[in-house]
């Protein structure tokens, strides 16, 4: 089942199965500006940068919505089209436009679905990433949306879990954050997946008090650099080496260099009328 039906057509064949349309949405900002592509925004990082967009896109997956007594309930992703597979789906909020031009013209700001019908909601699990499995899956044979190429980094290490890319005042010629699984073994051939990764990198998110008919997931770039220095390196590739990922993964709520996991400040919750 699939939003393509329309109207009364929709809401008959979901009670036919006993279900429940949800539909998740998502924003993206910097701060409490809409981000787009062919905008600069000012005031980013520890040194106040000014930054452009060149892409912002990232894979969700173990969508779960939460009832008052605390018990989940799985969203079921609707199929068939390009931006859900199984309990996966991808996020795309660049539009290939000015400084986008890489990405393409097609985006996808929500995660579409069903749960059992008649229950009330009050909260949002999801994990930022892809599932192990499916992660280290031939890239070549797998359908949309685990088949991009811009998602991917060599086959047997998996996918970019998130990809955000832009331009700085002080690195013109960009700035990466990749998102990824790092230390995964074996990796000696494409033909050996890997059976185990030493950092998964994938983000536990949940958002209480979230009701899908009236608040929206929200990614603030903002919240995510504001203690990085955009202005110096090319950014974050995953690799526990590096110093730029330090800032990144405090924010994500992830372990770094010995520091332990926290609380993720990438994604909160805002309301779908006011987008704040």
């Amino acid at each position: 089942m699939t939003f393509r039906l329309a109207g009364f057509a929709l809401l008959m064949a979901v009670s036919a199965r006993g279900a429940d349309a949800v539909t998740v949405r998502f924003r993206a900002t910097v701060g409490d500006e809409e981000l787009a592509c062919g905008r600069k925004y000012s005031g980013v990082g520890t040194t106040k940068s000014s930054v452009t967009l060149k892409d912002f896109r990232f894979y969700v997956h173990n969508v779960r919505l939460v009832d008052e007594t605390g018990h989940e309930t799985a969203v079921e992703l609707n199929q068939g089209g390009q931006w859900q597979l199984d309990d996966v789906a991808l996020l795309d909020f660049e539009d290939a436009s000015g400084a986008c031009r890489n990405g393409t013209p097609e985006k996808n700001t929500q995660v579409a679905g069903t749960v059992p019908a008649g229950h009330s909601y009050h909260g949002l699990r999801f994990t930022l990433g892809v599932p192990f499995a499916k992660n280290h899956s031939d890239l070549t044979a797998m359908p949309s949306p685990l088949n991009l190429t811009a998602m991917a980094w060599i086959w047997n290490a998996g996918r970019r879990f998130a990809r955000i890319e832009f331009t700085s005042t002080g690195v013109p010629r960009g700035y990466a954050i990749h998102l990824g699984s790092t230390g995964c073994t074996p990796n000696q051939s494409p033909n050996a997946p890997p059976t185990k990764c030493l950092s998964p990198n994938r983000v536990e998110v949940e958002l209480a008090d979230f009701d899908p008919a009236k608040d929206v997931v929200i990614a603030d770039l903002g919240a995510l650099l504001a203690d990085s220095d955009v202005d110096h390196g090319t950014g974050c590739e995953s690799e526990p080496g590096t110093a730029a990922c330090g800032p990144v993964f405090g924010r994500l709520g992830l372990p770094f260099a010995g520091r332990p996991d926290g609380k993720q400040s990438f994604f909160r919750k805002g309301l779908m009328e006011a987008g704040k």
